[in-house]
């Protein structure tokens, strides 16, 4: 059955993760240059935030901020130079001349209504979930068929999302999910090593990174003082290393879960965390992948109400407790009749 989209008004979160088809391990440094290129010249032109993310052999998670249409500027405020820069980081410098010409010859020929059609067939993709998911994986598809020599498909399925409450303790909770994957995958010992991810890469003094992990801190943007990366990188490091402590032991002496020592992570969080959260993220990630809405009781709820239609006559509440951890206030929403959304 084809997947509903459910897709929120305002400002919303989304944890977007999809997966290559028969679950090949293509993505080497090349190809995860390639599509964190990509990425961040979608992120650019289209006004869609990037939390956190993180590229794997074989599928990738992407921590989003879709941004209330009321935050974008204006269409019609959007100046002919200021769409030539939002196009250039994903179309490369020669695109972006060749556009900034195109619109000033019609300037000069009068030719309004061709402009305009233009203008719109850029602006008219902000503040798309959809369409940044779309154009990312057709894109990036387009390049490795090419790079490859080969046809078709190269995912596995539409992308899975998750809509994630705009909660600081929800954002953290999934964000570090995230970061921590080449942790749990025995990749890296430490996140900051890892390049392929938004942690990693803030950690390499990448501002645009720095600022997506830094809308953890401060969801909804009502700071006025917005925290440096001095205080963002130290509370979300005391974070992944209470989240990513390995767990359990095989008969060889082996982590069942891979992750951090006691030792390295009571090294690192010896100024005092809030455990419970940590222990939170040692659950089973379906709920990361999986649940149809993640975060606050109330949060949670109140999206069960205004989607009632798409469950039973029988489901009377929405909210559910999770397990694998001690979660706190945090719930989900699953069960959705025509699947998860995305």
């Amino acid at each position: 059955m084809r997947q509903a989209r459910l897709i929120e008004e305002g400002t919303s979160h989304y944890h977007c993760m999809s997966r290559v088809v028969d679950k090949r391990s293509i993505f080497g440094d090349e190809e995860k240059r390639c599509f964190r290129k990509i990425m961040r010249g979608l992120e650019r032109m289209m006004g869609v935030r990037v939390v956190t993310y993180c590229l794997m052999s074989n599928h990738f998670h992407i921590l989003l901020r879709v941004p209330d249409a009321g935050e974008l500027q204006p269409a019609d405020e959007v100046s002919d130079a200021e769409l030539v820069e939002m196009v250039r980081p994903l179309f490369g410098a020669e695109a972006a001349r060749g556009l900034a010409l195109e619109l000033a010859n019609c300037d000069t020929w009068g030719f309004a209504e061709k402009k305009a059609q233009i203008r719109e067939g850029f602006l008219k993709r902000r503040g798309r979930l959809d369409l940044f998911m779309k154009d990312l994986k057709q894109r990036f598809t387009q390049w490795y068929n090419r790079k490859e020599g080969r046809r078709g498909t190269l995912w596995e399925d539409r992308f899975k999302s998750v809509l994630v409450g705009d909660t600081e303790e929800a954002l953290l909770t999934m964000a570090a999910y995230i970061d921590l994957n080449p942790v749990r995958a025995g990749m890296v010992g430490d996140p900051a090593d890892y390049t392929w991810s938004g942690y990693g890469e803030a950690c390499a003094g990448r501002a645009t990174a720095r600022g997506g992990l830094a809308m953890v801190l401060d969801p909804m943007g009502k700071l006025v003082r917005k925290p440096g990366w001095g205080k963002v990188g130290a509370q979300y490091r005391k974070l992944l290393y209470g989240a990513g402590v390995e767990k359990g032991l095989n008969e060889d002496g082996s982590s069942i879960k891979q992750g951090f020592s006691q030792e390295e992570a009571l090294r690192e969080i010896s100024n005092g965390c809030r455990l419970p959260l940590w222990q939170a993220l040692r659950c089973r990630v379906r709920y990361f992948t999986d649940g149809a809405v993640f975060g606050s009781g109330e949060f949670v709820e109140a999206t069960f109400e205004r989607h009632r239609d798409r469950y039973g006559t029988r489901r009377k509440t929405g909210a559910r407790s999770m397990r694998g951890g001690q979660w706190g206030e945090l719930r989900v929403l699953r069960d959705l009749r025509v699947g998860v959304f995305g």
